[in-house]
């Protein structure tokens, strides 16, 4: 399980890594802050998501406003189903820390599709720069599989509503 946040400051920047060259997964892609959840965070992903925050960036949680769950990916990867959690929250704070990670970069808008992204991530960020915020304030669910054109790889998106609420 993994929790990440797409960061924004007032310049319509997001806050990208670049990864480094020694990482297992994606070495040399460009992705946001955030990584794994512990074991005590498997029902708290948001608290993974500011830990995770400061971790990589040295950013705290009163130097972000407005974090909040904005997309839950589902994706099968061999036998194991991967759940990610995106936040969306935005900062004029620079990242105070540096990290073996990768390279922190803040990236304009138009730019940011320009990278070198790793596949699930891109559909992500494609899907949020289009159409932000589902109806209604509620997640994005995603759900990644053979869902394009002639089954190719691609993601099916849809607000995560409480059928309560309608």
């Amino acid at each position: 399980m993994l929790s990440v946040a797409l960061l924004w400051n007032s310049r319509d920047e997001l806050l990208m890594m670049k990864r480094s060259l020694l990482r297992t997964l994606s070495p040399g892609l460009w992705g946001a802050v955030g990584g794994h959840m512990e074991p005590e965070e498997l029902n708290d992903p948001r608290s993974a998501c500011v830990r995770e925050i400061f971790e990589e960036t040295g950013l705290t949680e009163g130097d972000i406003a407005g974090l909040e769950l904005r997309y839950v990916l589902l994706r099968l990867n061999g036998a194991e189903i991967r759940q990610q959690f995106f936040y969306v929250g935005h900062t004029d704070c620079d990242p105070r820390i540096a990290t073996c990670e990768g390279d922190l970069h803040w990236v304009p808008r138009a730019e940011v599709l320009n990278r070198p992204l790793p596949f699930i991530f891109r559909m992500l960020l494609e899907h949020h720069l289009c159409h932000g915020t589902a109806p209604g304030g509620h997640p994005w669910v995603g759900t990644a599989g053979l869902n394009g054109p002639a089954d190719t790889p691609g993601v099916l998106w849809t607000p995560l509503v409480d059928p309560g609420q309608i």
